[in-house]
């Protein structure tokens, strides 16, 4: 297995003299070109390939929409360029077991489950939490349990209590859970003392706003929070306990069925043989791994 090792934050930040700020800044651009290829050493298998929807076989590459700022999942490399992560090795390794090579495009988040239903993608892989809205529109496939986690400044300055956010600016990424689910249902608790949220559509901006001191608190995916609090330098902490564990999603099209239990097939192979695990285990989160995928949980 090929492994993407992942660059420090820190290599990304621009340190103003005046404000001497740190700005963890995003590579890369929204364009719709193909931003990397699959780099897996892993092995087709005939009988997994023969589950994959004859169009695409002939097609040879699936073409995924992925938000590229959500590191350590699914980000940008140093070259600016191509697109790297867990869910890209993961992914790569799925395509690869069924024969099938991959093109990454990067697109803002909450463009890229249209974009699957539009046919502008064969997937969507950008750490999808499963829910019931988006199992309307679309096939999801478990592959990976995640929680929400809360960051705030080094030693909380603010005394961001997660269970009491009200009055605090408070930064999320667009179309997440925590901006469409999480936060809403705290900002009904919080009366004439409201949050003041912060939306933005990568994720590193939202980790932005946090580090310098523009949000008191922002709350994301805990491989992402715990991920940002180790390449930050000390400037952030993780706050509160990881909550709503609730399994990552591919994202194929409804009338792509067969594409949808081959993946699952191909997620099964990969942990009977350990790929699964040690791609995980590369980016530290085998705390995450499931051994029940599936289609629509």
């Amino acid at each position: 297995m090929k492994v993407h090792r992942s660059p420090s934050l820190l290599t990304r930040a621009v340190v103003g003299a005046a404000a001497a700020s740190l700005l963890l800044a995003a590579c890369g651009s929204d364009s719709e070109e193909p931003s990397g290829e699959s780099g897996s050493d892993v092995g087709a298998d005939e009988s997994l390939a023969d589950l994959v929807p004859q169009e695409i076989r002939d097609k040879g590459t699936l073409v995924i929409g992925t938000d590229a700022s959500y590191a350590p999942n699914e980000f940008f490399d140093e070259d600016g360029e191509t697109i790297v992560g867990m869910d890209v090795d993961l992914f790569d390794a799925v395509a690869a077991k069924l024969g099938l090579e991959t093109e990454w495009q990067n697109a803002a988040f909450d463009t890229i489950i249209v974009g699957v239903t539009g046919g502008k993608y064969d997937v969507g892989v950008s750490s999808f939490t499963i829910n019931e809205e988006r199992k309307q529109q679309v096939n999801m496939i478990s592959y990976f349990n995640a929680g929400t986690q809360w960051a705030a400044q080094s030693g909380n300055p603010d005394d961001v209590d997660p269970n009491n956010p009200c009055g605090l600016t408070v930064a999320v990424q667009t179309g997440t859970v925590q901006e469409e689910v999480d936060l809403p249902a705290r900002q009904e608790q919080c009366g004439d003392n409201p949050m003041n949220i912060l939306s933005f559509e990568g994720q590193d901006e939202a980790t932005t706003a946090l580090v310098t001191g523009r949000a008191q608190a922002m709350l994301a995916d805990s491989p992402v929070v715990a991920y940002a609090v180790e390449q930050a330098g000390g400037a952030i902490e993780a706050v509160g306990e990881i909550y709503d564990a609730a399994p990552y999603g591919y994202v194929v099209a409804k009338d792509q069925t067969e594409l949808a239990e081959a993946i699952v097939a191909a997620l099964e192979a990969l942990a009977e043989d350990g790929t699964y695990e040690q791609i995980l285990d590369e980016w530290g989160n085998t705390a995450g791994a499931i051994d029940d995928f599936a289609v629509n949980p």
